[in-house]
């Protein structure tokens, strides 16, 4: 590796507020790189099985990736801790001024690793390759007014719904514009007492001329790729007219694939509306120039592609503004927007059932609205029970086929019933339902349905790819043309991983499924939602629903190409094949054989 490498962690305690700085085991920076591979090693090797999410046992890491600083594109980080909704494997990502600033905050460590728990609330500084736990008063502040205080660093924080340890609530950077979402890390933060990071620092000057070379090179051929256009013209909120037209928006709690308003919330509606993109100073012909900036009676917003799907359709409300009101107060009060949309469907599913005494309706923004508010507060019974997520609340009050969730996890509006790929792809996300480690819809639904076997292949080749892609912390989008998945990148910083890329991602994923299942995930928790296997009301797709034994059939494909057992269990060969022996503590986590299931 080069002498500018990050190969250290620096460790803070909370409860002791010790911190220190250690080296990385150079062994496991050539098998898990960085990033994600990086962080999901240390959480296995600091957790006991069943730790309590969030009790001081539990881990948060803040990772960056060996390239850091140094990438085209978007800047992220990795936010890797146990889940509070999931109680398994998470691992959140998050872009902006936040990232940058943490590289060269960090300087020779490769992430912050937060164990313990305070005893007031503190902030964590990290500046000049050190951090100091400090006493904060912005506790009870929202995540806007949390980084105000804070002109002269990049801060990630939480807001109201992290400190009552809302199970889906956010890190907010960038005074809420950027999100590590899903799964509820800003829970873990609440839980320790943790109101913000603070990062002064700026990313090294890239003085190496191969790197340099690198950079020029790839940000040419990303402005050339279809991905990289797509994404200078429209963002995320032209998802909203993709999903739509082929007829996979969910849309009023998943009864519709395609919402008749969507022209008023998708990416026409937003271009007209917007005053600029968020990097301003970006050229939108040979940079990437971020999302769109629209002004609201609540001040500036950017928006995103799931609010407008989560929030929009899949509440039925077709005004642009109220949508951006909704999304601007989910960003104000930390809370995964996706969830949060499920939770409000939820509970108009549940009302009409009389599930609950509750007067809310599709096309509601403001009643919407008043329910976010109780969640983050936990201020009422329904709300409390929600802050838990939608299995919690069905466990309370009932109703636990109104909207489909993965692992306790929300789906985000891509409905498999238009996509039967996107049904295998939540069912084995590691982290629960997700769109990002899969995304096989944007090429099923110009093909045609796909065999068993195709689909399984295409999973397990895309949640591979972005598995070894979050080691190296690429922007998700940038990442689409990284041919080489990096290669060239880490032979310029000098770091050989433990075979080539590709099996690196895979070893990560099954080091993230062996965790899951340490934390008891089996088969049955890959499961097809319930509402999934009823018909679409509307739509191109209209009474389609995903065939619950189709769906089986191609799980046990994607167990076979993946080498585990039909439990779901990664195999002894698999292990060792992948060089994941070291980190197995227990042969109970294995299967016996692989599936006897046969290729197609």
């Amino acid at each position: 590796m080069t002498p500018d490498t990050p190969d250290r962690l620096l460790r803070v305690d909370l409860s002791t507020r010790t911190v220190e700085s250690v080296p990385v085991p150079e062994a496991w920076l050539r098998r898990y790189v960085g990033g994600k591979g990086l962080g999901a090693r240390y959480l296995y090797e600091e957790l006991e099985a069943g730790v309590d999410p969030l009790g001081p046992s539990n881990a948060l890491l803040f990772m960056l990736g060996p390239l850091s600083g140094r990438l085209p594109g978007e800047s992220r980080y990795a936010a890797v801790t146990k889940s509070p909704l999931t109680g398994g494997f998470l691992d959140s990502y998050a872009g902006g001024s936040f990232p940058d600033a943490l590289v060269g905050a960090l300087g020779p460590n490769a992430g912050l690793l937060v164990t313990g728990q305070a005893d007031e609330p503190v902030r964590v500084v990290v500046e000049d390759g050190a951090a100091t736990v400090e006493p904060t008063d912005a506790w009870g502040e929202d995540t806007i007014e949390t980084a105000a205080a804070h002109p002269d660093a990049a801060v990630a924080c939480i807001g109201p719904a992290g400190e009552r340890e809302v199970a889906y609530a956010t890190i907010a950077s960038d005074e809420g514009d950027h999100h590590a979402g899903r799964g509820g890390a800003g829970a873990v933060m609440g839980s320790k007492r943790l109101k913000a990071v603070v990062a002064r620092g700026e990313p090294p000057a890239l003085e190496d001329e191969r790197l340099t070379a690198l950079r020029e090179a790839f940000a040419e051929r990303y402005r050339d790729d279809e991905t990289g256009r797509w994404l200078r013209a429209s963002e995320t909120v032209e998802s909203v007219d993709f999903a739509n037209e082929v007829g996979a928006l969910s849309t009023r709690g998943w009864a519709d694939g395609r919402f008749e308003d969507a022209d008023a919330i998708g990416v026409g509606a937003v271009r007209e509306r917007a005053t600029g993109r968020e990097n301003e100073s970006a050229d939108a012909d040979t940079d990437d120039p971020g999302g769109f900036r629209v002004e609201t009676d609540e001040g500036d917003y950017v928006p995103r592609g799931a609010a407008s799907m989560s929030l929009g359709a899949g509440l039925g409300i077709n005004e642009f503004d109220a949508v951006a009101q909704l999304g601007q107060t989910c960003d104000r009060l930390g809370v995964d927007l996706i969830s949060a949309g499920s939770a409000v469907a939820w509970t108009i599913k549940a009302a009409d059932a009389a599930l609950l005494e509750r007067s809310l309706d599709f096309g509601d923004p403001d009643g919407a609205r008043r329910l976010l508010e109780e969640i983050a507060a936990r201020e009422t019974p329904l709300g409390d029970a929600l802050a838990d997520g939608v299995d919690a609340a069905a466990e309370r009050f009932g109703g636990d086929d109104l909207v489909p969730t993965v692992k306790a996890m929300a789906l985000p509006a891509y409905d498999p019933r238009g996509a039967q790929s996107m049904a295998l792809a939540y069912a084995t996300s590691d982290r629960g339902a997700c769109h990002r480690r899969a995304r096989p819809i944007e090429r099923e639904v110009f093909d045609g349905e796909w065999s068993p076997d195709r689909t399984a292949e295409t999973v397990v080749a895309e949640q591979d790819r972005r598995s070894i892609l979050w080691c190296l912390i690429v922007d998700d989008f940038v990442g689409e043309a990284f041919d080489d998945l990096g290669a060239a990148w880490l032979d310029a910083v000098g770091l050989e991983p433990l075979g080539d890329l590709a099996t690196v991602g895979e070893r990560v994923w099954n080091l993230t499924r062996l965790f899951n299942v340490r934390e008891g995930v089996t088969r049955s928790d890959d499961v097809l939602p319930s509402p999934l296997r009823e018909p679409l009301e509307s739509g191109p797709n209209a009474g389609e629903a995903v065939d619950r034994e189709r769906f089986e059939a191609t799980l046990d494909r994607y167990y076979r190409k993946r080498g585990w057992g039909p439990d779901g269990r990664p195999t002894r060969a698999t292990v060792e094949r992948l060089d994941l022996a070291e980190a197995v503590d227990n042969d109970s986590l294995l299967a016996s054989s692989t599936s006897s299931v046969p290729e197609e």
